[in-house]
């Protein structure tokens, strides 16, 4: 069942160790099937370089397993919260990477400080409030994926497919599982550069025309980024 959409789940797990984002086992990607609503995840607490495609874990939306010998990864409730919440996701991640992990531990939105963050976020890479203690002693992984919403609010989920949770670390997002593992690599790369610049004495957000013209050229309904595909004459 699934054999394509766990294969690629997988080697999403593998692509966030490759990109220095996850060590030991701390980090997750899942996929989502659109057509059953299936959800694919890592195992957990299983090392990487022992991790097969066969080990993924399929789950019904509700969190029960389908398919699978393991437990799935303890974040499988916040994956399943987000997939609920938003219909246009297919694949999430979650790492401790150093630096979005940094701003998370330190409870700050990531301001859009240049073009290289507006290329990417259309504004701020929120951080969630912190959870109380009786939302971290029941259902914690649950409650993560529901402050995430919380803060994301209106906000399109694919216009800033990454949220910081305050005092943990960040879940990214996309249409497919290698599309989040995309955007945690972006995320880190842009969490550090706002670092160094902040250290550097500056925490301005860019201006707001600035912010428009780069996010919309490469995103926007006109977008003029990249190349434009050719029809396909053979269909």
């Amino acid at each position: 069942m699934l054999e394509k959409l766990k294969e690629a789940v997988f080697e999403a797990n593998l692509a966030l160790v490759s990109q220095g984002l996850v060590i030991h086992t701390w980090g997750n990607a899942s996929g989502r099937d659109s057509k059953t609503g299936l959800v694919v995840i890592k195992p957990s607490g299983i090392s990487y370089s022992e991790m097969k495609a066969s080990d993924m874990i399929v789950l019904d939306p509700e969190g029960r397993v389908v398919e699978g010998d393991l437990r799935p990864s303890t974040d499988a409730p916040t994956h399943l919260f987000l997939y609920g919440s938003f219909p246009s996701v297919g694949g999430i991640v979650h790492t401790h990477s150093t630096f979005a992990t940094a701003w998370a531990q330190a409870c700050r939105d990531i301001p859009p400080l240049g073009t290289t963050h507006a290329d990417h976020y259309y504004g701020e890479i929120p951080c969630t409030r912190k959870l109380n203690e009786a939302e971290v002693t029941e259902d914690y992984e649950l409650n993560t994926g529901r402050v995430i919403v919380e803060r994301l609010g209106d906000t399109d989920p694919m216009t800033v497919p990454s949220v910081l949770v305050s005092s943990h670390g960040p879940f990214c997002w996309g249409a497919s599982p290698e599309d989040a593992v995309y955007n945690a690599i972006a995320l880190e790369e842009i969490a550090r550069i706002a670092f160094h610049t902040v250290l550097l004495g500056n925490a301005d957000p860019v201006e707001s025309y600035i912010l428009d013209k780069h996010f919309l050229r490469k995103h926007g309904s006109n977008a003029y980024y990249g190349q434009e595909r050719k029809p396909d004459k053979t269909k």
